[in-house]
């Protein structure tokens, strides 16, 4: 059997955004697993429990409770957070870790240390005023240059609810150092974050057993391009460890995006 993936959705969404990537790795024999993180199934639940720890152990579970080895963690968006820190406590379960235009965690520092300090007061604001959740961008805001169709946007926007708020301040914990992780970062040439992430990103480049690759979409590739993003997740999944280093892409011009309304999370 071919190396299975565990799929981790990025900030407002659950399982379902990664079923047309999911459907396309099972159709071509790699088992799948979309996970729906707590407090992301309904948009009423109660989330002032859940934490940046409680969605590591959400997909922890799915590891253990399944006994899977020789995986593939995927996070896209804000669940680069995560799968960074479930690939450092389960090296014994995670073969690679893969970042689809993902926030990457750094140790003391939480997803919101990436926005400017205005921004990022602005964000707490409104996840206060939202019983905890941080609230969702609306259609426009999806749709925005990111290669969906309106009919797409639109039904991406119907389905977000908002997100529980503490696990993108809460700080990441780490053991080991990032560099040392077998991984692979995805960059989306239509909305990669350069403001927020790509020094992170750049510093990256020098890990001996990281890569990159570009995939000419927007910020939600699992929609607007399933096949190709599929067809690189199955190649990555492919390579032996020893092999999967160097730099296979590099990110075209990036441009900043940090108004509120005018930005993916």
């Amino acid at each position: 059997m071919k190396r299975g993936f565990v799929l981790i959705p990025g900030p407002w969404m659950g399982a379902w955004v990664w079923e047309p990537v999911a459907r396309r790795l099972r159709r071509h024999g790699h088992p799948a697993w979309p996970i729906t993180l707590s407090g992301l199934a309904t948009p009423d639940a109660d989330v002032s429990d859940v934490g940046l720890q409680t969605h590591i152990d959400d997909v922890l579970q799915v590891l253990e409770g399944r006994d899977l080895r020789d995986v593939v963690v995927v996070g896209h968006s804000y669940s680069g957070i995560v799968a960074g820190q479930v690939s450092d406590r389960a090296s014994d379960r995670v073969a690679h870790t893969v970042f689809v235009e993902g926030f990457l965690p750094h140790h003391g520092k939480s997803m919101l240390h990436a926005f400017p300090e205005r921004q990022r007061d602005e964000e707490l604001r409104l996840i206060a005023d939202n019983k905890g959740r941080w609230p969702a961008p609306d259609a426009s805001v999806v749709a925005d240059g990111q290669g969906l169709s309106p009919q797409q946007a639109r039904w991406l926007a119907r389905r977000f609810v908002g997100h529980p708020g503490r696990t993108i301040a809460e700080p990441a914990v780490l053991k080991h150092p990032l560099t040392r992780q077998r991984a692979t970062y995805v960059v989306c040439s239509m909305e990669h974050f350069a403001g927020r992430v790509s020094a992170d990103v750049s510093a990256m480049r020098a890990a001996p057993t990281w890569d990159f690759h570009t995939l000419e979409t927007g910020h939600w590739p699992m929609i607007s391009a399933p096949g190709q993003l599929a067809r690189l997740l199955a190649r990555i999944a492919a390579q032996p460890a020893e092999s999967r280093c160097g730099e296979h892409g590099a990110a075209p011009g990036l441009r900043v995006r940090t108004a509120r309304r005018g930005r993916a999370g």
